[in-house]
Parts: structure tokens; sequence; C-alpha cells
């Protein structure tokens, strides 16, 4: 669950090199492209690379993260990107599992690898999902909990939703649901062969009101 100890942790790891590659999330990018650009909420944003991305291509972009130092490496990369992104990217440092974003907030609200306990993690679902607007769009992905066999390091599997447990948390009488699914990629593994690991994704239209 993301506590201050969980910020201490986070903060520690991002004070190195750069945790994450700097490039957006493929899901994300194939979702986004047959959008038009709206608002954007991106939720455990990191270092910034999706809200960046997201940025470029014209959204207006509001990124939360509960580690102020990986907040400050994203607003640092938004304004090396140039002063237009730096423009429409927002950073706030929030507590992504006790946060409340404004409901209808957002076009496109994306969730990726957020993992915590499903007690934790079923609320914070319900919240960016109320945060859509009618006609927008909801995206999480997260490592899948067969990832365990992979030989790959992964939270512990009780932290990793299976489809099924996503799509749940959609009302059908307001959602269309796209992608309810295990998408594999592949991934270096321990001793630098190609492994296959499953991503669990969902990505839903909210229904026009």
């Amino acid at each position: 669950m993301q506590t201050q100890s969980d910020q201490e942790i986070w903060d520690r790891r991002y004070s190195g090199r750069p945790v994450w590659s700097g490039e957006p999330n493929p899901t994300l990018v194939a979702a986004a492209e047959a959008l038009q650009p709206g608002r954007a909420l991106d939720l455990g944003c990191g270092e910034g690379a999706d809200a960046i991305w997201l940025a470029g291509r014209g959204w207006e972009v509001t990124g939360v993260d509960v580690s102020p130092v990986a907040l400050r490496r994203a607003a640092i990369q938004a304004y090396e990107a140039g002063g237009r992104l730096a423009g429409r990217t927002r950073w706030l440092h929030r507590n992504v599992a006790t946060w409340l974003p404004t409901a209808g907030g957002f076009d496109l609200v994306s969730m990726h690898f957020l993992h915590l306990p499903a007690e934790r993690f079923r609320p914070v679902l319900r919240r960016a999902a109320a945060a859509v607007a009618p006609g927008g769009v909801l995206l999480v992905v997260a490592h899948h909990p067969d990832d365990a066999r992979a030989g790959v390091p992964r939270p512990d599997p009780g932290l990793l939703p299976a489809p099924r447990d996503l799509r749940a948390a959609l009302d059908p009488a307001l959602w269309q649901v796209l992608a309810s699914e295990a998408r594999p990629r592949q991934v270096p593994g321990p001793d630098g062969e190609r492994v296959t690991v499953q991503d669990t994704v969902l990505h839903a239209a909210r229904r026009p009101a």
C-alpha cells in the first residue's frame, strides 16, 4: 500500500539512476493514438514518460505520484522536451491509494503497474473509473499473476490482478469494455534471454451521457 514509508522507498529508488526506460508504455500508445487529445490523468506517473508522450500529442496531462523525487524528474524531462510540453503537464504529489480525483474530469485515465492489496486497489480503480468523463477512456495495465512462473522479478502474486478482477469493477450500463485480457510481451530474462510475460489489460470506454 502507498504509505509514507512507500514514499521514502520510492524516493530512494528514484534518487539514483533513472528507474524506467523513458519510453511510453506501448499499450498506452496504441490506445491513445485512436483518440482525440483532451484532458488526461496518469495515476502513478513515475518519471513521467507516458504523460510527456501524451502532452507531445496535444493532451493536457495531470501526472500523480507518491514520490516527489520522481515528480521532479518528470517536470525536468517535460521542460527539457520543450516549453510547450511543460505547459501541458501538471504534476501532483498525492497518495494514489487515497487521493480522490475530480469525478468526470478527464477524457483519458491511465494507470500502469500500480500494485496494491486487492482491498486497497478496488477503491483506487473505482475512483479512477469515476474520473473518466462520459465518452472518455479508462486504461489499466498491471503485471499478470501468472508472471511468477516466468522467472522475472514481480511483486507478490497477491498484488497482481487478473483481467476479470479489473472488469468486475465496471458497471456494464456505463462502460463498453474494449479489451479485458492477458496480453503477452517479451522482456529480458535473468540471464539475458528473452522471456514472455503477460500484462493484465483493461481498456474501456465510458458510454456517452
